[in-house]
């Protein structure tokens, strides 16, 4: 389908609720489209989550980012999508006798001596896995926004607690930065302690709750993120047709999107956001003629 004709399409459909989105969406010509979201960073031409790949993506103009967020064992929050450093690290050269590698089992100064790039290209050898401090004010100083993702809180007791600490030191939880951070988790628990710990920022919850449940969700996350591959318009349209804790409608991130094909598909379904390992190919897939 004609890339215009579909997001012309989707605004119809998403009428004010899209309107009053508080996210930028990038825009073709009239049509609004759905904002654009750098998985992990720029993740196909850089090493996730390193402020290598937020550079890149920075570099390529895209302003959101998502990231990862995990604990060492001596309480460091850092950036990093699993909960073992095996795939994105030398852990195994560097530290041979410590299987099964997991994070919480290494102190911060452990994993700052890993290589977090070499595995990705020898072009970024040397690349470090970054803390949460040292990734926001890359994200600050970038002048980008940050889709932030609590991974595994049931092995981080009180991990909420300390992110939402670390960004109030950090100065993101300002009224000028909180329209530029939004956390997120498959934790529906996780969700509601940061929602009762700072009720003013944005949350999202990752998966595909029933449509029976989303009054629920409701209560506690501004956004239903969920697998491309798991939604349907009728199902974003349902999400969209309830208010979320600030008062304003639901959205819709869906991850994740690599092609234009998938574009097409997700931006007929009427979503809000997009979130990618190749952002470049999927705004060259929405600004299409």
């Amino acid at each position: 389908m004609h890339a215009r004709a579909v997001a012309a399409t989707t605004s119809a459909l998403l009428g004010t609720a899209a309107l009053l989105s508080p996210v930028p969406a990038a825009r073709a010509g009239d049509a609004r489209e759905p904002t654009v979201l750098a998985h992990r960073g720029a993740s196909a031409y850089a090493p996730e989550n390193t402020l290598a790949a937020v550079d890149k993506a920075a570099a390529m103009g895209f302003t959101w980012v998502e990231n990862d967020v995990q604990r060492t064992k001596d309480g460091e929050l850092v950036v990093l999508h699993d909960d073992s450093l095996v795939r994105t690290t030398d852990v195994e050269r560097i530290f041979p006798g410590r299987a099964p590698w997991k994070v919480k089992d290494f102190t911060a100064a452990e994993i700052a001596r890993l290589d977090a790039g070499s595995w990705f290209s020898s072009a970024y050898t040397g690349t470090h896995v970054p803390t949460l401090t040292q990734y926001m004010r890359r994200i600050e100083h970038n002048h980008e926004k940050l889709l932030l993702e609590i991974k595994n809180p049931e092995l981080y007791p009180g991990i909420e607690r300390q992110i939402v600490t670390l960004l109030d030191n950090e100065g993101w939880l300002d009224g000028g930065h909180l329209p530029r951070i939004v956390v997120q988790s498959f934790s529906a628990d996780s969700l509601r302690i940061v929602h009762g710990l700072r009720p003013a920022v944005t949350t999202g919850y990752l998966g595909t709750p029933p449509v029976s449940d989303l009054r629920r969700y409701a209560g506690f996350t501004d956004l239903v993120n969920p697998s491309v591959d798991s939604i349907s318009a009728g199902y974003v349209s349902s999400v969209h047709a309830l208010n979320g804790p600030h008062g304003k409608p639901l959205r819709v991130f869906t991850w994740t999107v690599n092609d234009a094909a998938t574009t097409w598909k997700a931006v007929g379904y009427g979503v809000d956001g997009i979130i990618t390992n190749k952002p470049d190919a999927v705004r060259a897939a929405l600004r299409a003629s």
